[in-house]
């Protein structure tokens, strides 16, 4: 569980406001920890898109500083303070319509948590609520913002480690929330390095 426990220059769980998060949000299980870190950054952080908010955030301290973040980011931040916690998390991905199953289609980013009451990995998805939208911490079922709907929108089942190389660029190189609208990766790059395959559907 190593490389899900790590910090990184994004994943930057030592920042001290991120301790902080981190500390207050600790309960006296790692499950209801993790649903407080989730419930938290699902419901403070807002989704730089549908609030059409800037700067571009990336690393989790930025996040949580500007209070606004993409998927990605958001992801990044709730890993961070999960991490913090010692609970180990880690990035999954989805290939998603952006136009109720027609094309474009891109990428959407949330997280998968070990939680060790389960034995298991669970997804979460801290995007954000909305009145279409119903994210849910309700393990063992897993209750995304978004189910795939068609043969073209896709499930990566990898867990990785750390957030896909190709997002961070996309994050760090642009100037404006509608700079990334207009870059969407549309497939995930992923590797074998650092990650674990997570067969079939969850409970």
């Amino acid at each position: 569980m190593k490389p899900y426990l790590e910090s990184s220059s994004i994943i930057d769980l030592y920042e001290p406001s991120i301790i902080q998060l981190a500390d207050s949000l600790r309960a006296d299980s790692s499950t209801k920890t993790a649903k407080n870190c989730f419930l938290w950054v699902r419901d403070n952080i807002q989704h730089s898109a549908e609030f059409k908010l800037n700067p571009v955030t990336c690393n989790a301290s930025d996040v949580l500083k500007h209070k606004t973040g993409f998927c990605f980011a958001k992801s990044h931040l709730l890993a961070a303070i999960l991490r913090a916690n010692q609970i180990p998390t880690g990035f999954c991905y989805q290939c998603l319509s952006m136009n109720e199953g027609a094309s474009p289609y891109c990428l959407h980013g949330l997280n998968a948590i070990y939680l060790e009451e389960f034995n298991a990995w669970y997804r979460v998805d801290p995007r954000g609520n909305n009145s279409q939208v119903n994210a849910k911490f309700c393990p063992p079922v897993e209750q995304l913002a978004f189910a795939i709907q068609d043969e073209q929108e896709t499930d990566y089942y990898e867990v990785c480690s750390e957030p896909l190389p190709e997002i961070i660029s996309l994050l760090n190189n642009s100037k404006s929330y509608q700079d990334v609208i207009e870059n969407l990766p549309k497939t995930a790059l992923i590797t074998p390095h650092s990650m674990i395959k997570v067969a079939g559907s969850y409970a």
